[in-house]
């Protein structure tokens, strides 16, 4: 089994994913947790829990080495929205990590991403940005979008120019997709997030939508292969060099591992087959397996959000 490797200034930064419900995407956790030590990083994975996550769950991801932190749900306000996928609503909890202050800078990753490759050095960027990858607005789900409806997409923007003379509209801002980003936790930001969607309609893409309005300014694009959305395997076949991928991101539908049939559009092929396998490699590798040092303390530990860094959510739809 393999101990947590943790650097000196280990306990400045960290790794962080969200985890709500009762349901199989602790599974996803811990493949993650598993995958990050078998890249051999420094920084622990923390998990932001919702309070219905069972305890069960919690204790198999604290045996994983994790960090479990209780936080409180964030609802938007109330509107007519229909959001891509009904689950959507309950991603606004994850603003709840800009509240992890005791960490100058995390990297966020969504429960179905799992790393092929170490990422550490993502904690060295530059202070004062918002990392991210850039989204492809070429599958069905993006069909309420002008960007869908043209055919334009900013993985490819040549392929389909953005018509500014036709429409009088200046192309859109770039926009990133918000399962994996690099933040700084800040009191003041999470004041700001909470106090901005008190007053910010919901979209269909949830917080994602909202994360892209919030951070327009300061965001700034890190390439593909920090965060590989399953799609662009068959949507932009020549921005991807699978042999250079860090990170991939098991978002499309049917692309789960541990839900994986091979049925659903797109999971036939040969290359989300190796994925999906290479996934299960990791989660069924023992040796990656949390072990505790017996002359050091233990690392995970639940907890609660401190009253210190904890704001009212906006109130529940």
């Amino acid at each position: 089994m393999v101990p947590l490797i943790m650097a000196a200034d280990a306990m400045q930064a960290a790794y962080v994913t969200f985890l709500a419900g009762s349901g199989d995407y602790w599974k996803g956790v811990v493949g993650l947790a598993k995958g990050l030590r078998a890249v051999k990083s420094a920084y622990p994975l923390v998990v932001a829990c919702l309070p219905d996550v069972p305890e069960s769950h919690r204790r198999t991801l604290l045996d994983q080495g994790c960090i479990v932190r209780e936080i409180q749900p964030v609802y938007p306000p109330e509107n007519q929205t229909h959001f891509a996928m009904a689950y959507y609503v309950i991603n606004y909890s994850k603003l709840r990590i800009w509240e992890f202050v005791e960490y100058e800078k995390m990297v966020y990753l969504d429960a179905d991403i799992q790393v092929y490759d170490n990422i550490d050095h993502l904690f060295d960027l530059e202070a004062g940005s918002f990392y991210a990858v850039k989204d492809c607005f070429c599958e069905k789900t993006w069909s309420h979008t002008l960007q869908y409806k043209i055919g334009y997409c900013q993985q490819c923007p040549d392929r389909v120019a953005w018509p500014e003379r036709e429409l009088c509209v200046s192309p859109p801002p770039l926009y990133f997709n918000a399962g994996m980003f690099v933040h700084e936790p800040s009191l003041a930001t999470a004041k700001a997030l909470l106090d901005k969607l008190l007053v910010t309609n919901p979209t269909p893409f949830a917080e994602q939508d909202f994360l892209n309005m919030f951070f327009q300014d300061v965001y700034k694009p890190i390439p593909n292969v920090y965060n590989l959305v399953l799609a662009m395997l068959w949507r932009h076949p020549e921005n991807v060099e699978l042999g250079n991928v860090k990170a991939v991101h098991y978002c499309a539908a049917g692309s789960k591992p541990w839900r994986f049939t091979g049925e659903e559009a797109n999971m036939e092929r040969e290359d989300i087959k190796m994925l999906v396998n290479k996934w299960w490699d990791i989660y069924n590798d023992e040796s990656l397996d949390y072990k505790v040092d017996a002359d050091e303390p233990l690392p995970a530990v639940v907890t609660e959000a401190s009253t210190d860094n904890y704001f009212k959510a906006p109130s529940a739809a």
